[in-house]
C-alpha cells in the first residue's frame, strides 16, 4: 500500500510503508458497517481515512462516531466522509483543489487530503514564500510536529482530493424554524438560476412587444401604401423573432424545472429531518392522522413555491415591460386598465379577513377528519375484532359532514370576489376595445387603428398578469394558513438542538439512579418519587412491580426519551442529560412488548440499524435470539417477505426477530421492556434458555411483569407507586419483600398442591 512518506516522528518513511489499523469495531477507528472483506491493507485504508476525520473533527471540538459511518465501497469515498460529518453536525464539504490552493491554508484549520491508494493525512499549515505544505501523519502526536513536504514529493500520492471540516455556526438551517422567512430564504439559495431566468424572461417581454409593434406596422404602413417590401422584411423580422422566442422559452422552461425540482426536494428533507427529531411524546399525544395533515399541507406550500410564486414573478417581468408599451401606444386606455386593475386588488383584499376566517374553519375540521381516518386506519384489527365498524362509519360520516359544511361556507363566500371581478376583467379587455374604436373612429391621421390593433393585443398580455397578480395576495393567505399548519408540526421543540451536541463517552454499562423524581405532562402525581438504585456493569438486573409502578417509565428514561426529570440518573458516571442521544440509543438495544417489523426481507428487518452488516450476522443475532429455527423452516429463509403489519408472522416470532433486531449491532446494555409477556410458552422457553448467553458481556435490564424469567437475574428491583421497595437477588426478596412474595405466590399458585381446580356447580332447573 502507498502511503505519504510520513511515519509518527515525522521522519520521512519507504513508500510502501502503513500503519496497523483498530479493527475491533468498537471504540476504534473501523466498526463493523466497515467490514469488508480482502485483508489488513483494505482495514488501513479505512483505518487511514476515519482516523484523519476522527483528528480533524476533534480539532474543532466534535468528537465523531465511527458506528456511525456508512460506504458503500471498499476505500471511503470523499462524499461518504463529508456526509458522516455533516450527520454530526459539522459543515463538510468534498472538494477536488490544486497546489496553489494548498498554499492558501496557513491559518486554517487541519485539512483532510484523501491520498489516490486510499490513505490520507492532515494538512496544518502552508508556506507560500518557500513554497511548501505541513503534513501530519495521522498517527503522529498532537504536539508533534508536522513535515514539510513539496509540490513533488505530494503530487506522487495526491491528485487534490480533500475534506474541508469546520464546526457548524450558530443559526443551522436544520434547526432554523419553519417560516416565510425560512421558505424565503430557501428561494434565494437559487439564486444563480433565478438570475437566469429573469434574462430569459426579461428578453422574451421584450420579443412580446415586436408582433404588436409588426401587426401596427403592416395595418398602416403595408395596407395603407401597398409595401410588398415592408410586408417581406416583416416576415422575415417575425421568423427570425419567433425561432429565437421559441428556443428561448425552451431553455427557460428547463430552468424553472430544474429550479422546483430542487426547491420540492430541499423541502421534503427538510420536513422528514425535523419529523424523525420530534421527541416520542408528541407521537404519543397527536394521532397520525392529524400529523400527516399538517404535514401535507407542505404540498400546498411547495406547488405555491414553485407554481403561483414563480409565475408571478415571471409575470412582474412582463409588466415591467408592456406597461411603458401601452402608455406609449396610447395613454387614456392605459390608465383605464390600470384603473381596472386596481379596483379588482380592493375587491379581493376586502374579503381576505372574511375568508381567512372561513378557512381556519375548513383547516381544523379536515383535521379531525383525518385524525379519525388515521386513527381508523391504525387500529383496523380492533376495529374488525370487536365489529366497531357501524361506529367508525358514524364518526367518519360526522366528520364529512362537518368539513363539508365548512367547506360549502368557505365556497359561498370566496365565490363572491370572483363574482365582482369578472365584468370588471371584461371591460378590462372588451372596454378598451370599444373606446379605443370610438377613439379611432375620430382620428384623423388614420394610424390610430395600427395602434389600437396593437394596444389590444397587449393589452390581453397585460390583463391576465395583473389580475393574477391581484389574486395571489388571496393564494398568500392559504399559503400563509398552511404554512401555519405545517409549522404547528415542524416548530416544536426537538430531540437535541444539534446532531453534534452532547457527549459521546465509551459506553460500559453501569447504571445509577440517584434521587430522581420525574412526572409525565399533565399530571400532578409522579410516575418516579426519588428513586435511587445501582446497575454494575456487565449484570442482569429485573425490575417488577405492579401495573403503574413506574417499571417502564425507568426503561423512557435510559433511552433519553424524557430528559425533564430532577436528581441524577447516571451512565458510566456521566450525566444521561449530557450524552448524545444518537450516540446514547446506538449504544443501546431494546426489545418493547409490541415491536413493529418493516415492510421487506427478514435479513433487512434484524440489520436494519446497520444496513453494512452481512447475511451471516444477521444468522448469528437471529440464532441468539432463537430465531433461527423458524426463519430456516420459512420458504425463503431470510429473504421471507414481511407484509405491513406482519401478517404471516405469529407474535411469538415477531417478537424473537425484535431481539435478533436488538443484538445485531452488539449493544453495551440491552433493555428488554415486557418484551417476553407477549410470547406463547415455547417462545418464552427459547428466549429465557439464550438469556444467558444474550446477557453474556452487556448489561441486560428486564422490565417484566412475570417473575420466573428474572430469577436469574444478578439483582431484582421491586416498585411499587413509583417507590423503590426494594433490591436484592430473588431468594433473598422471597424472604423479605411482602409484595415481591405476594406477586411470586400469585403467579405459582399452580405449582401448589393445596389450590387445585375449584368443583363445578351443577345447575339446577327451578
Amino acid at each position: 500500500m502507498v502511503n505519504i512518506p510520513l511515519n509518527a516522528e515525522n521522519q520521512p518513511v519507504p513508500i510502501d510503508a502503513g500503519i496497523e489499523a483498530d479493527t475491533t469495531g468498537k471504540g476504534g477507528a473501523v466498526s463493523e458497517v466497515g467490514r469488508i472483506p480482502g485483508g489488513p491493507a483494505e482495514f488501513d485504508k479505512i483505518a487511514l481515512r476515519l482516523k484523519a476525520m476522527l483528528r480533524a473533527a476533534r480539532y474543532h471540538g466534535v468528537e465523531l462516531d465511527p458506528n456511525e459511518f456508512r460506504s458503500a465501497s471498499a476505500v471511503p469515498a470523499a462524499a461518504d466522509l463529508s456526509q458522516w460529518a455533516q450527520d454530526a453536525g459539522m459543515w463538510s464539504r468534498a472538494v477536488r483543489i490544486r497546489w496553489s490552493h494548498l498554499l492558501r491554508f496557513q491559518e486554517a484549520g487541519p485539512v483532510v487530503l484523501l491520498f489516490n491508494d486510499g490513505g490520507a493525512a492532515l494538512l496544518t499549515g502552508a508556506s507560500a514564500e518557500r513554497n511548501i505544505v505541513f503534513l501530519k501523519s495521522v498517527d503522529a502526536p498532537d504536539d508533534g510536529e508536522a513535515t514539510a513536504i513539496d509540490e513533488l514529493r505530494l503530487s506522487q500520492v495526491w491528485t487534490g482530493e480533500a475534506l474541508l471540516l469546520r464546526a457548524a455556526r450558530s443559526y443551522v438551517a436544520a434547526d432554523a424554524p419553519f417560516t416565510l422567512r425560512w421558505l424565503a430564504e430557501l428561494v434565494r439559495l437559487e439564486s444563480h438560476a433565478l438570475r437566469d431566468i429573469t434574462i430569459a424572461s426579461f428578453t422574451l417581454s421584450v420579443l412580446t412587444i415586436l408582433p404588436p409593434l409588426i401587426v401596427m406596422t403592416v395595418v398602416n404602413k403595408v395596407l395603407q401604401f401597398n409595401s410588398i417590401s415592408t410586408l417581406v422584411l416583416l416576415s422575415a423580422v417575425i421568423a427570425v423573432v419567433f425561432a429565437y422566442e421559441t428556443l428561448l422559452g425552451h431553455a427557460r422552461r428547463l430552468i424553472i424545472n430544474v429550479v422546483g425540482a430542487r426547491l420540492d426536494t430541499k423541502l421534503q428533507l427538510h420536513v422528514f429531518s425535523r419529523l424523525l427529531r420530534l421527541p416520542l411524546d408528541y407521537f404519543e399525544r397527536h394521532p397520525a392522522g392529524e400529523t400527516m395533515y399538517h404535514l401535507a399541507q407542505v404540498y400546498r406550500i411547495r406547488e405555491f413555491l414553485t407554481g403561483k410564486l414563480l409565475s408571478t414573478f415571471l409575470d412582474m417581468i412582463t409588466l415591467c415591460v408592456l406597461v411603458p408599451v401601452m402608455f406609449y401606444i396610447n395613454a387614456s386606455l392605459a390608465w383605464i386598465v390600470l384603473a381596472c386593475a386596481v379596483v379588482i386588488m380592493l375587491i379581493i383584499l376586502a374579503f381576505l379577513k372574511p375568508l381567512r376566517r372561513r378557512y381556519q374553519r375548513v383547516v381544523e375540521a379536515e383535521t379531525w377528519k383525518s385524525a379519525a381516518l388515521g386513527e381508523t386506519v391504525v387500529g383496523i384489527k380492533t376495529v374488525k375484532a370487536l365489529g366497531l365498524e357501524p361506529q367508525r362509519k358514524a364518526l367518519w360520516d360526522e366528520r364529512v359532514a362537518e368539513s363539508g359544511k365548512a367547506r360549502l361556507a368557505f365556497g359561498q363566500l370566496a365565490s363572491w370576489p370572483q363574482t365582482l371581478v369578472t365584468p370588471i376583467e371584461r371591460v378590462m379587455v372588451l372596454g378598451t376595445m370599444l373606446i379605443g374604436a370610438y377613439l379611432a373612429m375620430n382620428d384623423r391621421t388614420g394610424y390610430m387603428v395600427g395602434g389600437l390593433f396593437a394596444f389590444m393585443m397587449i393589452a390581453q398580455r397585460v390583463a391576465q398578469p395583473l389580475v393574477g397578480l391581484a389574486r395571489l395576495v388571496e393564494d398568500y393567505e392559504e399559503v400563509g394558513a398552511a404554512i401555519g399548519e405545517a409549522a404547528s408540526v415542524l416548530n416544536r421543540p426537538l430531540e437535541s438542538s444539534s446532531n453534534s451536541a452532547g457527549l459521546r463517552p465509551r459506553l460500559v454499562g453501569e447504571v445509577a439512579f440517584s434521587d430522581l423524581t420525574f412526572s409525565y405532562i399533565a399530571t400532578k402525581t409522579p410516575a418516579l418519587d426519588r428513586v435511587s438504585f445501582h446497575i454494575p456493569a456487565g449484570t442482569m438486573f429485573g425490575i417488577v412491580g405492579r401495573s403503574g409502578s413506574g417499571k417502564s417509565t425507568i426503561a423512557r428514561l435510559l433511552q433519553g426519551i424524557n430528559r425533564d426529570y430532577s436528581g441524577f440518573l447516571k451512565l458510566d458516571g456521566v450525566d444521561l442529560k449530557e450524552i448524545n442521544l444518537r450516540h446514547l440509543r446506538q449504544g443501546l438495544g431494546v426489545v418493547l412488548q409490541d415491536n413493529f417489523l418493516f415492510r421487506g426481507s427478514i435479513r433487512d428487518n434484524i440489520i436494519a440499524g446497520r444496513p453494512g452488516l452481512t447475511l451471516s450476522d444477521a444468522m448469528r443475532a437471529a440464532h441468539l435470539a432463537g430465531a433461527q429455527e423458524f426463519i430456516e423452516r420459512m420458504p425463503n429463509g431470510y429473504d421471507t417477505y414481511i407484509e405491513e403489519g406482519s401478517p404471516n408472522l405469529s407474535g411469538g416470532q415477531k417478537q424473537r426477530l425484535a431481539i435478533a433486531r436488538a443484538l445485531i449491532h452488539d449493544p453495551t446494555i440491552l433493555i428488554l421492556d415486557e418484551a417476553t409477556s407477549a410470547l406463547d410458552p415455547e417462545s418464552e422457553a427459547v428466549v429465557s434458555a439464550n438469556l444467558m448467553r444474550i446477557a453474556s458481556g452487556r448489561t441486560m435490564i428486564i422490565v417484566s411483569h412475570r417473575l420466573s424469567s428474572l430469577t436469574e437475574c444478578d439483582n431484582i428491583l421491586v416498585m411499587d407507586q413509583g417507590k423503590v421497595l426494594d433490591v436484592a437477588p430473588h431468594a433473598t426478596l422471597l424472604e423479605r419483600c411482602a409484595l415481591y412474595r405476594q406477586l411470586w405466590s400469585q403467579q405459582n399458585r399452580h405449582l401448589d398442591g393445596r389450590h387445585g381446580r375449584p368443583v363445578a356447580v351443577p345447575p339446577r332447573l327451578v
